[in-house]
């Protein structure tokens, strides 16, 4: 069940990414996540909201460089296990390499990436907060050096060691926000105070619905899609399918009339059958 726009907190994919928009609020939170000092960052923003046909769906991440330095960022709210994480660390690593190398870029001035997800499930389950990866050598433990860097977050851990304390409370904040205190840094006060922000900003309100229509579309696509396939596995059984059939089958994306179509395929006699009722249901 989809949640209404005033409901939303941190731990909503849209609600991440839309104060992670916000430079400010993702240099502070990269600070914290690596422990080490960031000056700036820029938010690739035509990228942060968009429907991807090479991911087959919506995706909400954000996509940010360090500025003044050879550093590219991905990071992006996990909220269901859906056991692939690691093979999607892997794809979104091979994306940001493939838009440095459409712009000319050679492979020695490849950037150094980081994919960095925050998960509502311990995704290793050794209760660690923060689990990181880097490519090495199995036999001696050297680093391979390539640049990759994945990071991913526990908002479920129970084992504090090696990770600072302002982390724990961020992932704790992710977790439940009515469960955190204020932090010294004031770090979680100023995301907790850009939610409140974004919930009164027209502006993303209407960013929120037309996200939701997206998934909309998403979903009724990939239930055609469905439909599709089945309808042409029945059909098999009476040979070889014609290509323009097959065409007017993956073509069409009207439930009802591809529900129509399924039952049909159903009962059919033969494709020449099956033709005729499509020419005469149109």
């Amino acid at each position: 069940m989809k949640k209404l726009f005033q409901e939303l907190t941190l731990i909503d994919p849209f609600m991440f990414t839309a104060v992670m928009s916000n430079p400010e609020q993702c240099r502070a939170l990269l600070e914290v996540i690596l422990e080490r000092k960031i000056l700036k960052v820029t938010i690739i923003t035509e990228k942060t909201i968009q429907y991807r046909p090479d991911y087959h769906g919506v995706r909400l991440d954000v996509l940010a460089i360090e500025d003044g330095s050879n550093r590219h960022y991905n990071v992006e709210m996990q909220v269901k296990d859906h056991r692939n994480l690691a093979r999607r660390s892997r794809y979104y690593h091979s994306q940001m390499d493939m838009e440095m190398l459409m712009t000319s870029k050679d492979y020695s001035q490849l950037p150094d990436t980081y994919v960095i997800f925050i998960c509502a499930y311990d995704p290793i389950g050794e209760g660690l907060y923060r689990y990181t990866f880097s490519s090495c050598c199995l036999e001696t433990g050297e680093q391979l050096g390539d640049g990759k860097h994945t990071i991913w977050l526990n908002t479920k851990g129970t084992n504090r060691h090696g990770v600072s304390t302002l982390l724990v409370s961020f992932l704790d904040y992710v977790d439940d926000p009515a469960t955190v205190s204020d932090d010294e840094y004031g770090f979680i006060q100023g995301i907790e105070e850009s939610v409140k922000n974004i919930k009164q900003n027209r502006r993303w309100e209407d960013a929120y619905m037309q996200f939701q229509e997206m998934l909309a579309e998403e979903r009724a696509e990939g239930k055609a899609e469905g439909f599709s396939k089945a309808i042409l596995i029945i059909l098999q059984k009476y040979g070889d399918i014609p290509d323009s059939l097959q065409h007017t089958i993956n073509a069409e994306t009207d439930l009802g009339t591809l529900t129509c179509w399924l039952k049909n395929a159903s009962t059919a006699c033969s494709l020449e059958e099956f033709c005729e009722f499509i020419k005469n249901s149109k």
